[in-house]
Parts: structure tokens; sequence; C-alpha cells
């Protein structure tokens, strides 16, 4: 085979594999969801004791089979991207590898028995599914409303970090003295004051005295306003970026894999490579 014709074949594998504006790309993208989706299924059949016990054997086959066309969509896809090692330390690139290392690591040690928890990383697959063609506009919108409101987040979690501390102490400060009410430390008032705060209500430590019991009503109150906050926060963002002109193609640049691109774009904006050759 020659230079052209591998390049070709390379550009060919792209488009399916990396590309869902093309007929064989979304077909890809379906049966790939399919194997993600059946791959999650395996891995919660195999946590339940009475359905490992009695189909042990045809789960590890599955397991085999769906190992292997992991494996190679893995190669195919290191094969036709021009910086390879850009994709192997990507973020999906990573996870790809992650979910399939456990399963061949297992040949190579002899206490195998012990990785089998890492194999829970194939549910990180289901990430993929956001790359589909119909979550592409969505997904853009997310996370550009994630990255515009990080700032605001950090400033909102640093100041309900103090407000904890300060309530913890206090409450500490007011209930120290009965052991009863579980106050025996600040840092575990201060657990407390999260698990409060956050309306979660464990009911582990929990105050005795009537001053305690008013300050622990003022901060339940106090915790219903502060969960919308960041809420608020991300969708206030999200509206902006769905205003905006947001990307809904799925057009990737197999020179340094970006996926980010105005609708008709003809060159990357990173790397200034041709997208459709």
């Amino acid at each position: 085979m020659g230079p052209d014709e591998e390049n070709k074949l390379k550009q060919k594998i792209f488009d399916v594999i990396f590309e869902a504006n093309t007929p064989y790309g979304k077909l890809f993208d379906i049966l790939l969801l399919l194997l993600i989706l059946t791959s999650v299924g395996l891995v919660m059949m195999e946590s339940i004791p009475a359905i490992n016990a009695r189909y042990h054997l045809t789960l590890i086959i599955l397991e085999w089979i769906l190992t292997i066309l992991f494996t190679l969509e893995y190669i195919l896809r290191i094969y036709c991207v021009k910086n390879r090692w850009r994709y192997i330390f990507s973020f999906y690139g990573l996870i790809d590898l992650l979910s399939i290392l456990p399963f061949y690591l297992g040949f190579f040690f002899e206490a195998s028995k012990y990785l089998s928890s890492i194999r829970i990383l194939r549910l990180l697959r289901v990430f993929r599914i956001f790359n589909l063609t119909q979550f592409t506009h969505g997904r853009n919108v997310l996370m550009i409303g994630l990255k515009e409101s990080r700032d605001k987040i950090i400033v909102f979690l640093s100041f309900v970090l103090l407000i904890v501390v300060v309530i913890g102490s206090i409450m500490y400060t007011v209930e120290h003295d009965h052991p009863e009410s579980g106050f025996t430390s600040i840092p575990i008032s201060i657990y407390w004051a999260i698990v409060t705060l956050t309306t979660v209500g464990y009911g582990d430590v929990s105050p005795v005295t009537g001053l305690g019991q008013f300050l622990a009503s003022l901060v339940m109150i106090i915790g219903y306003g502060i969960i919308a906050v960041p809420t608020g926060i991300v969708t206030m963002e999200m509206n902006k970026a769905s205003k905006n002109d947001i990307p809904k193609n799925t057009e990737r640049c197999r020179n340094c894999g970006d996926d980010y691109h105005l609708d008709g774009s003809i060159y990357c904006k990173t790397c200034g490579h041709k997208l459709d050759e």
C-alpha cells in the first residue's frame, strides 16, 4: 500500500470513528453507544453475587469480546490521527486506555484479583455519549457555562467554607459542655455544620441546648438558600452561552484533535490544519 492510499485509508477511518455528520459515522456512534451500555450493564451484573455465580462464564466471555472490540477501536483511533501522542494523553484517550488496561494487566500479575476493582473505570466510557451529534450543542453550552461561572463558584465555595468554620466553632463553644450532643471537637462541629448546611442531616451529631438548637435552625434555613446559588450562577452563564453562536457541528481536526469549531469552518482554529481533506 502506497503512502497516498494509506493516507486515504486513515482519512476514511477517521471520518467514521471521530466524525458524526456522515452516515457511517452516525452508525458507528450508535454501535459504540450500544457497546458502552452493554459494558456498563455487565459491570453492574458482575457486582450482583447471585447473577455472577450463575452466569460467571458467560459474563467472562462477553467481557473478553467487548474488551477486544474496545481495544481494536483504541488502536484504530491511534492509527488514523496525525498527532497520536496528543490523542493518547487527551481526556477521552486516557479513558479509553484506562478502561481496557486492567483487563490485560491481569495476565502479568499473579494477584490480578486485586485489580478487579479498577474495572469500574469502564463506566467512564459513558462520557463518550456526549460526543454524539445530537448532544454536541448542549455539551458546548454546558462546558462554556461551567467555564464562565468558575470564578464565581470558587468565590462562593470559599464563602461557604468560611461560614461552616465559623458556625462550627460557635456550635462547639455552645455545646462542648454536653458530651451527649456529640460536639467533642471543632472538626466534628465543622462536619456537623456542613451536613446541616447542605440539608443532609445524618443526625449522628445534634445540639441539646436551646441556643444550639436555635443556631441549628438558622443554619438549616440558610442551607436552602445556599444550595440554589451555584445552580443560578451556572444557569445564568448557560443562558448567555446559548444566545451566542455556539457550534453545533462535530467537525474534529485530524491533526490536533480540537473539536470546537464554528459551523462551516474550513480550517482548524488551533493549528490551521484543513478540517475536511
